[in-house]
């Protein structure tokens, strides 16, 4: 699914593109079988840009080299699919001990909503690690991860107190579910090479993630606070979720839309086809 086209790029490279904008350009992906086609999408094409280049085709050769000279790429395979945790831990030689982000390949932020430099930014002003969290109704809750917590003096950044994987309604801490991005701190490695498998069988980062949490709101000293706190940034813009095939259609018609070179026809397109089917109705 990441290789999902919207309109006329993968979403896999909307992700990419997001973590260099926030300044972040040396980018691990953590693969598995049966994802060789997304590894081909950032590798040059010397073939067909040879060609383009007899051609003459300036146009077109920019944008067959636009994803392979996105950022410095690296892969690694998951093996065993154990979930979130596993695949995050699977970064751990690549990382070593500076803060790091995630960014979930079928989560997509618009690019003027800049979510992950905000997230940065917290990280840097407060330590420890940062996920991005978003209002939900509560009858969805129970498809994320969803997150107790206390305000702070930025009207945009909780502190995270607790952290439960997927509850049901009735058991929510609150309203907020983890969506896919995160700024971590190096020490979450240590508690992900400790955690048992939970929910599903797999190693869930929100495990670590409350561990981690925990662990600062219960220390006695600074010195025992490994890992630092973990807040979380209110997210208020515009996310889609290529996951599911509704939002995936909608994420397409609104980025066609705000093209400079497709939206003004797409738009008129649009409105004229919305008014036929109001009258057929």
């Amino acid at each position: 699914k990441e290789m999902l086209p919207v309109v006329d790029k993968p979403a896999i490279q909307y992700v990419v593109e997001e973590a260099v904008s926030a300044g972040l350009d040396d980018v691990l992906m953590i693969t598995g079988r049966n994802k060789r086609p997304l590894e081909d999408h950032f590798d040059r094409n010397y073939e067909l840009e040879s060609a383009l280049q007899k051609k003459g085709d300036a146009g077109r050769l920019a944008k067959v080299q636009e994803s392979s000279d996105l950022a410095t790429m690296h892969y690694v395979r998951q093996g065993d699919p154990k979930g979130l945790g596993h695949a995050v831990l699977c970064a751990a030689p690549h990382v070593g001990h500076e803060p790091f982000a995630v960014l979930l390949g079928d989560d997509l932020i618009d690019p003027r909503d800049p979510l992950l430099q905000r997230m940065i930014e917290v990280q840097e002003q407060y330590g420890g690690s940062v996920i991005a969290l978003m209002e939900v109704d509560p009858e969805q809750i129970h498809l994320y991860g969803c997150a107790a917590v206390e305000t702070t003096v930025d009207g945009d950044v909780v502190r995270v107190t607790g952290l439960v994987e997927k509850p049901d309604a009735a058991d929510a801490p609150s309203g907020y579910a983890i969506i896919g991005r995160y700024v971590l701190d190096p020490h979450v490695f240590d508690i992900l090479r400790r955690t048992e498998p939970g929910r599903g069988g797999e190693i869930q980062l929100t495990d670590a993630l409350q561990q981690l949490a925990e662990a600062y709101s219960s220390a006695a000293t600074a010195e025992e606070r490994v890992g630092g706190p973990v807040h979380g940034v209110v997210f208020k813009g515009r996310r889609y979720d290529t996951g599911d095939r509704g939002d995936y259609l909608r994420a397409i018609v609104r980025l066609a839309c705000e093209r400079e070179d497709l939206g003004p026809d797409f738009r008129t397109w649009l409105r004229s086809y919305v008014a036929e089917e109001m009258q057929q109705s």
